[in-house]
C-alpha cells in the first residue's frame, strides 16, 4: 500500500483512509505492507496516531524531501524538481524500497492512493516492473478542465492518470461523481474498472465519547458551531459566509456572546484572522490551531452544530470529515452546490440544512433557520442507516472484496 499520508503526518484527513484500511483489512484476509515517506517530508507531524498502526503491519519509510522547503533558495526552486508534486524525490527511494519489499514479502497486489501524484507514479513503476495487479485509489479526480491550474503540471498529471487507468486492474473513487467523470472520459475502458469506496468513520475512535457530559439546553446559552479542517481558498472559500455573518451582525440578528463559530485547523490562520477583522466579526468567529485527532473528535461531539464548506468546483468530491460528522449525531449546516455529491450524500443521510457556499442571502436565511432549529431541538441529524453504511470497517470489507477479485484475475 503506497501512501504518502500516514502517521506521523498531521494536517489533513487523508491519513485516516490508509490507516483504517491497514487496521481492518486483516479481518478480511489481507495483511497490508505500507510504503510511505520519511517524516521529514511532512509539513507537520504528531505522534498521537502512531499507536494506531497495528504491530503486525510492516511499515517502510522511503526517503523523501519537500522541494519547497528543502531545495529552495529564498523561496525559489526549479519547477522540474517539483513534478508531478513537491515530493517527486520520493519516487527514487520509493521504487527501490518497493522492489525490495516485493522480492522479500511476495505481495499479491499493489495499491496506491492520491492526492500525492508521486504515489501513483511509484505504483505505476512497480506494476510495470513486477506485473503485479495494481489498484489505483484515485479518491478524487486528478485532472479537470482547469485543475491543476498550471498547464505543465496539468500535462504531467494527465499523463499519470491516463497510464494509471490503462494499466490498473481497478480504479477506486470516494464519490460517484468522480467515477462518472472518469467513465465518460475513458469510454473505451470496461465499466467494471471503476468502483466507489467512500471514506467513513471508525467507531473505535469514538470510544467513551458518547458519555461526555451534556451541556445546558441550547436555548439557555451561547451556541458553538464548528468547522474542523482545512479551508482551501478555492475549494472551500468562506468569504460569502463571512459577508453573511457581517450583515447579520449589523442587523442585530446575531450578536457576540449568543453565537460562537470555531474554525479549527483551517490553515493560513493569520490571513483568516485579518479577514475576520476586516469583516468585523472577530468576536463571533475564532480561528483555532490544529489539535490531535481524538481531541478534534471530542470537540465535534461537544459542539452544538457542525459546518461543511464545499465549492461547486468540487461537485465530484465529498469531504472526508463528513462521515465523522455523521457519527457525532450533531446537526450539520452544509454550504455547497445543491447539485453536487456533497449535497446528495447529505440529503441521503436525512440532512436538509443545505445552502449555496457563494450565496450570501441563502447563507443568512439558512444559518438563522439552522440556529433556530438547534435552539428548539428540531434540527435534523444523520439517520442510523447512514452510520451503518459509512463505517471504516465496511470500507475495508469492500476493499478486501476488491482485492480478492483482482488477485484472482
Amino acid at each position: 500500500m503506497i501512501a504518502f499520508h500516514f502517521p506521523p503526518y498531521q494536517g489533513g484527513s487523508g491519513v485516516h483512509r490508509t490507516l483504517k484500511f491497514c487496521r481492518y483489512l486483516p479481518v478480511f484476509g489481507w495483511d497490508p505492507i505500507i510504503l510511505t515517506a520519511t517524516p521529514n517530508a511532512y509539513p507537520a507531524t504528531g505522534e498521537d496516531q502512531l499507536a494506531e498502526i497495528p504491530q503486525r503491519v510492516l511499515v517502510k519509510r522511503a526517503f523523501a524531501v519537500d522541494t519547497a522547503r528543502h531545495l529552495s533558495v529564498r523561496g525559489n526552486y526549479p519547477k522540474f524538481l517539483a513534478m508531478p508534486d513537491r515530493w517527486a524525490s520520493w519516487w527514487f527511494a520509493g521504487v527501490a524500497a518497493g522492489l525490495r519489499l516485493i522480492r522479500k514479502q511476495r505481495p499479491k497486489c499493489i495499491w496506491s492512493t492520491y492526492p500525492i501524484a508521486t504515489a501513483h507514479l511509484i505504483g505505476l513503476t512497480l506494476h510495470r516492473i513486477t506485473r503485479l495487479p495494481w489498484v489505483v485509489d484515485f479518491r478524487d479526480t486528478m485532472t479537470e478542465e482547469n485543475y491543476p491550474a498550471d498547464p505543465a503540471t496539468w500535462k504531467v498529471y494527465r499523463w499519470i492518470e491516463q497510464h494509471a487507468v490503462e494499466a490498473c486492474s481497478l480504479a477506486v473513487f470516494t464519490a460517484p461523481g468522480a467515477l462518472t467523470m472518469y467513465a465518460q472520459r475513458y469510454p473505451r475502458l470496461p465499466d467494471n474498472l471503476w468502483k466507489v469506496i467512500p471514506n467513513g468513520y471508525d467507531e473505535e475512535d469514538f470510544a467513551d465519547m458518547d458519555i461526555l457530559p451534556h451541556p445546558a439546553p441550547a436555548s439557555r446559552r451561547p451556541l458553538t458551531l464548528l468547522h474542523s479542517g482545512v479551508l482551501y481558498a478555492s475549494e472551500r472559500n468562506p468569504d460569502a459566509f463571512f459577508t453573511a455573518l457581517s450583515g447579520l451582525q449589523r442587523a442585530n440578528c446575531i450578536v457576540p456572546g449568543d453565537l460562537r463559530i470555531v474554525l479549527r485547523g483551517c490553515g493560513d490562520d493569520d490571513s483568516y484572522r485579518r479577514k475576520l477583522a476586516a469583516f468585523g466579526i472577530q468576536d463571533i468567529v475564532f480561528i483555532e490551531k490544529t489539535i490531535p485527532y481524538r481531541e478534534a473528535l471530542r470537540e465535534m461531539m461537544t459542539s452544538d452544530g457542525l459546518l461543511v464548506f464545499q465549492a461547486g468546483n468540487c461537485n465530484q468530491q465529498i469531504p472526508a470529515k463528513i462521515f465523522e460528522y455523521f457519527r457525532t449525531q450533531k446537526p450539520i449546516l452544509t454550504l455547497t452546490d445543491p447539485s453536487g455529491d456533497t449535497a446528495a450524500v447529505m440529503r441521503a443521510a436525512g440532512i436538509d440544512s443545505i445552502v449555496r457556499l457563494d450565496s450570501v442571502e441563502e447563507i443568512q436565511a439558512g444559518l438563522m433557520k439552522y440556529v433556530d432549529q438547534i435552539r428548539n431541538g428540531r434540527a435534523s441529524i444523520p439517520t442510523s442507516e447512514t452510520l451503518a453504511k459509512y463505517s471504516r470497517k465496511q470500507g475495508a470489507k469492500d476493499l478486501g472484496g476488491v482485492l480478492d477479485v483482482v488477485q484472482q484475475a
